[in-house]
């Protein structure tokens, strides 16, 4: 099942979609499929899988923290891919990979594409990567049957909503504040603003869906009733296996639980 699908699928059961980001290689490559398990049985909808980067610009302490782990654990593209393609082959669900784009051209545009396809990748979220620079991309990607996912923040103007509205496949992430990944506790109105301005912006041309900052049920749904399609939510999981690296047991059926009460939040 592919993202479009999956929207598809979540309009007819009028709900939106629950993205899970964890970082692949956290705690280990070993333990990241068991992982996307609990939180899919949870109601996960799509699993996002971060490729592990030395400089993540985007991400806060907890994303990158889990980042310098998978890294000193030695994971590798190879790794990910090959965990990827087992995660949407035993749970058949859409994988989509966070990367910067210096580790796609340090492989070769073209050659991860290519990997990324026999791993059964539906989409790519390059945040370093802008739609005005990423043409020729997103015709290898196209070609490949792969979502070039763009990102859109409430200090996006129209007109270059526009553009990447026209560019992003798959959907269309919504940064809900300014600054980096990590949880809040509270939105600001500007978020609430911002999203609704985006989504009636889009007007249905592409599934909006929002990340940064979101990790309780309250913010799922909050969001949902604002009209977006999606919600992503990363750090809060990843809180869950930081806390609990040395009981396997435990990460598991806090991932799942945390899984199970964002996803009751997504009804519309």
């Amino acid at each position: 099942m592919n993202i479009a699908e999956k929207f598809k699928e979540g309009k007819e059961q009028n709900k939106s979609l629950l993205i899970g980001f964890i970082t692949a290689g956290d705690p280990s490559i070993e333990l990241t499929s068991k992982l996307a398990e609990a939180m899919v049985k949870g109601g996960v909808d799509i699993i996002e899988l971060g490729i592990p980067f030395s400089d993540p610009i985007a991400d806060g302490p907890t994303i990158q923290s889990s980042s310098m782990r998978s890294l000193s654990n030695g994971t590798t593209t190879k790794d990910i891919l090959d965990t990827s393609k087992k995660i949407v082959e035993n749970l058949n669900v859409p994988v989509v990979l966070l990367t910067y784009y210096n580790t796609i051209m340090k492989i070769g545009t073209d050659v991860f594409l290519q990997e990324a396809a026999k791993a059964k990748i539906s989409g790519i979220v390059s945040p370093d990567l802008p739609p005005e620079e990423g043409k020729e991309y997103i015709k290898l990607a196209r070609g490949k049957d792969i979502d070039t996912i763009f990102l859109a923040s409430p200090a996006t103007n129209n007109l270059r909503l526009d553009n990447i509205i026209d560019s992003t496949s798959g959907f269309l992430y919504m940064v809900s504040l300014f600054g980096v990944t990590g949880t809040r506790d509270l939105f600001n109105e500007y978020s609430s603003d911002a999203a609704k301005r985006i989504v009636k912006r889009v007007n249905g041309r592409i599934p909006v869906a929002i990340g940064f900052g979101i990790s309780k049920p309250e913010h799922v749904k909050h969001f949902t009733k604002l009209g977006v399609d999606g919600v992503i939510v990363g750090s809060a999981f990843i809180k869950i296996i930081e806390e609990n690296s040395g009981n396997t047991d435990v990460m598991i059926n806090k991932l799942n639980k945390l899984s199970l009460e964002l996803s009751q939040a997504t009804n519309n």
